[in-house]
């Protein structure tokens, strides 16, 4: 499963173990040293803890294409893996999705469970099948800083329609919109509670800077 800690892996996920995949691990392909400001890597760790599944960080460099080749190539022959999926949506600026164009030339299968659902139906599926979702960070060409650190419950999602009016955001956040991650759902064992932390701007982008995590009781 490729993972980003956000809510569209974390859906493709469900729905994959409910259509009978075996998910052996959770996969984040990565630049050396990366600095993810919408999903850190120590949220993404506890994350798979509390799935109960391995996570690997699989380091890419230039050129990204033979990386992400390279990286696939690591997980089919050295792990047996011969199928990743994805939470994509659809296709992103009108480019052909990234994952199947570098998983042809190596032989893996790809599955994308999500693909081409409407935008709203996928939101509210996951409030209906109990995740619990933060927004994490968010541009704020479309989203003032007050979204870091909001819940996506059925008020945020008649925001975002209402956003979505004005503006033509994507109600997922396609393009770059905004980002989020899941602090419990159906295939959580304990769910995982930011203790503190802060609200930090770099140039367009207002993301949460987490302090100190801690898994709640079950």
């Amino acid at each position: 499963m490729l993972w980003t800690g956000g809510k569209d892996c974390s859906l493709a996920l469900y729905e994959a173990g409910r259509d009978g995949y075996d998910v052996r691990c959770l996969v984040t392909f990565a630049p050396l040293n990366p600095n993810f400001l919408a999903h850190p890597p120590v949220f993404i760790k506890m994350q798979a803890q509390a799935l109960a599944l391995p996570h690997y960080i699989l380091s890419l460099n230039e050129p990204f294409e033979k990386s992400y080749e390279t990286a696939l190539c690591e997980l089919r022959d050295k792990m047996g893996i011969r199928t990743v999926i994805t939470g994509d949506i659809a296709e992103v600026g009108g480019s052909p999705n990234w994952i199947r164009e570098r998983s042809r030339p190596v032989g893996m299968n790809v599955h994308t469970p999500l693909w081409g659902r409407d935008r709203l139906a996928l939101l509210q599926q996951q409030l209906a099948n109990g995740f619990k979702i933060i927004f994490s960070c968010v541009n704020t060409r479309w989203l003032v800083a007050g979204w870091v650190g909001r819940e996506l419950d059925d008020a945020a999602i008649a925001d975002l329609r209402g956003v979505r009016d004005r503006t033509g955001l994507d109600l997922c956040g396609e393009e770059g919109e905004y980002h989020t991650l899941v602090t419990d759902g159906p295939s959580f064992k304990r769910p995982i509670r930011i203790r503190s932390h802060s609200k930090c701007t770099r140039d367009l982008l207002a993301y949460m800077e987490i302090h100190e995590l801690e898994f709640a009781a079950p």
